[in-house]
């Protein structure tokens, strides 16, 4: 029902035929205006120019050395600005128990000696993740590059973002002993960790390993490289797709962390300028704030002002999405342990189909078998995930059994695997107004006062979102979006010599923390993620003016 202009009367229109007319033209042309608001495709950006951007990739181009870390920066690495030493202390390493410590300390010693040496101090991983009580580095063998700032340390999703800039700078070595440590990671710690901390043992990220071999195979085609990289890919597969991780009513995954009780690391370093921690905020938005999202009751004792353990189990979950925090599945997204999400499924069937292309690439006769899980999976995605009405992906509630309509970035995921049908992609193009903004593509359209909310906008979102809109043919829109996200992260670099995590791309600034409350307020210079972004974006815009 098209809306009623000002003094619309019925009765008075029966006693005017001629009115009739004009109140139907004017009807028409209201709702067309307002459709067309809604789909108008927003103005075309200039990309920077060639001498403005020679001068950031010039400073992407040092930052992977400057962001590297390995054995012989083993002081460097083991620092940790989240868990800071006492006065007199040694940075902790931690060695795996399947590894010979005697083994690694031989090796440590031939390269670091003096004062460096005694800089960090080696120690054998307990039995059990949740006894450590000092918390440290966890050792790997092979360097790796970090994003930068307060995370020192090789991540989980950023790496597969990361060697993407690598490979696009012929850093084809280092890329290499990336996948080379993650395949490490799943041999000796059980999974590809959020981060190589030991208080990051009970949790993964989303799952990129496949595409990063198919990556650097690409570059190599080291055959007995990618046929060593099989078993850990097959591990960190059931990692994903048995419980606690595997819902067994729809078929697909969800996030889920091991561990209990406060994140160690939230604790220690997400504090605001009063001094309270993340959990203190959270607790006094909970005293005030009404939701309707979820039963607080299950997530807060407002008896005793407490959190509970149902909290932190979602918190937790929550981090190893990789979105910490957003309003995603509720406020700080602690109900995410009943959802089936669009991105950790979009990337599970680009696993499988990764690994049928690597089974067939090393003659392996259980190519089909990788094939109909893939299918089984894109079939499901478009069964529980895809909203005919909104034409968006959202995420499944498995304990309601409904999805959340809650418009968010990831619904780019299955455009960027290709699990989207033609109509499907069509579908979420139409919507894309909705996120973008001046500065590129919005992480979601609320403004919740979390990081992973609006106004902000993240590198990997704005690689993701334009690779499914080339994929599916539409490539004006993700020359625009890529535009307007490399002309903000030069003008940005340009006032400030440094490129950072994530932007405002509302307001086209790096100044974030006036809007953040909950997550941590910092912008973190370095920084990984975002050179790859920029360098990808930049190709796609070349490779569309040859």
């Amino acid at each position: 029902m098209p809306p009623r202009p000002p003094g619309f009367s019925p009765s008075r229109l029966r006693q005017h035929p001629a009115a009739w007319l004009a109140l139907a033209v004017a009807c028409v042309l209201l709702a067309a205006g307002l459709r067309a608001a809604q789909v108008a495709t927003p103005p075309a950006v200039a990309p920077p120019s060639a001498d403005r951007v020679a001068a950031v990739r010039a400073y992407i181009a040092t930052g992977w050395t400057t962001l590297s870390r390995s054995l012989a920066d083993l002081p460097e690495a083991a620092a940790d600005p989240k868990m800071p030493l006492g006065p007199g202390e040694a940075w902790p390493v931690y060695v795996a128990r399947s590894e010979r410590l005697d083994d690694v300390r031989r090796t440590i010693d031939a390269i670091l000696e003096g004062e460096r040496r005694a800089a960090v101090t080696l120690l054998s991983l307990p039995a059990q993740a949740t006894s450590v009580e000092r918390h440290g580095l966890l050792y790997l063998p092979r360097p790796y590059v970090v994003p930068g700032g307060r995370f020192n340390e090789m991540y989980g999703w950023d790496s597969y973002f990361i060697n993407v800039g690598l490979l696009h700078d012929g850093e084809i070595a280092r890329a290499r002993d990336m996948v080379d440590n993650f395949v490490y990671q799943v041999t000796h710690y059980g999974t590809i960790l959020n981060a190589n901390r030991t208080y990051y043992l009970t949790r993964s990220q989303p799952p990129l390993l496949t595409p990063m071999v198919r990556d650097v195979y690409r570059h190599t085609l080291d055959r007995t490289w990618l046929a060593g990289t099989w078993q850990a890919i097959e591990r960190y597969y059931a990692f994903w797709t048995t419980p606690p991780h595997l819902d067994a009513t729809t078929g697909l995954s969800r996030y889920y962390d091991t561990g209990e009780g406060p994140a160690p690391e939230v604790v220690s370093d997400e504090k605001d300028e009063a001094g309270r921690t993340h959990y203190d905020r959270v607790k006094a938005f909970y005293r005030t704030t009404p939701i309707d999202d979820y039963d607080v009751t299950e997530f807060y004792d407002r008896a005793a002002d407490r959190l509970t353990p149902l909290f932190y189990k979602g918190d937790r979950s929550m981090r190893e999405s990789g979105f910490d925090p957003s309003n995603r599945f509720g406020p700080f997204s602690v109900d995410i342990v009943h959802y089936a999400p669009v991105c950790l499924n979009s990337l599970l069937y680009q696993m499988e189909v990764d690994a049928a292309a690597i089974a067939a690439e090393l003659g392996r006769d259980d190519v089909t078998i990788w094939h109909q899980r893939a299918e089984r999976r894109r079939a499901a995605i478009g069964r529980y995930l895809w909203d005919e009405e909104a034409g968006l992906y959202f995420d499944f509630n498995v304990r309601h059994g409904r999805r959340r309509p809650y418009e968010f970035a990831t619904t780019f995921y299955p455009l960027w695997v290709g699990a989207a049908s033609p109509d499907q992609a069509r579908r979420v193009v139409t919507s894309l107004p909705r996120l973008e903004a001046a500065g590129g593509l919005l992480t979601s359209t609320v403004r919740s006062g979390s990081q992973w909310d609006a106004p902000f906008g993240w590198a990997p979102l704005q690689l993701i979102a334009v690779r499914g809109l080339r994929r599916y043919g539409f490539d004006d829109d993700a020359d625009r979006i890529a535009s307007k996200f490399l002309e903000l992260v030069t003008k940005e670099f340009e006032e400030h010599r440094v490129i950072v995590e994530k932007y405002d791309v509302v307001a086209r600034e790096s100044e974030v923390s006036a809007g953040i409350t909950f997550g941590y307020s910092s912008n973190e210079i370095g920084f990984g993620w975002t050179n790859a972004a920029y360098l990808d974006l930049l190709a796609g815009l070349r490779e569309r003016r040859q």
